[in-house]
């Protein structure tokens, strides 16, 4: 079996760092976008209502673009 140097030693090392470091930024995103989501519906509600509230009466309902 064959050794490595240790400058490939010390290269292997900080490579672990980094996928430590980029699994635990991961995570956190992962984390950030499980709460987040079940409020954009949520959100996605609320502008709706302000819309109708806001609208004039009688108005036509705003027309997506084609």
């Amino acid at each position: 079996m064959h050794r490595i140097s240790s400058r490939q030693d010390a290269v292997l090392k900080e490579l672990h760092g980094m996928t430590t470091r980029i699994e635990q930024i991961s995570q956190a995103g992962h984390n950030l976008i499980r709460e987040v989501h079940p409020q954009v519906g949520e959100i996605k509600e609320h502008v709706e209502n302000v819309a109708e509230a806001v609208s004039p009466v009688g108005s036509d309902p705003p027309r997506s673009a084609p």
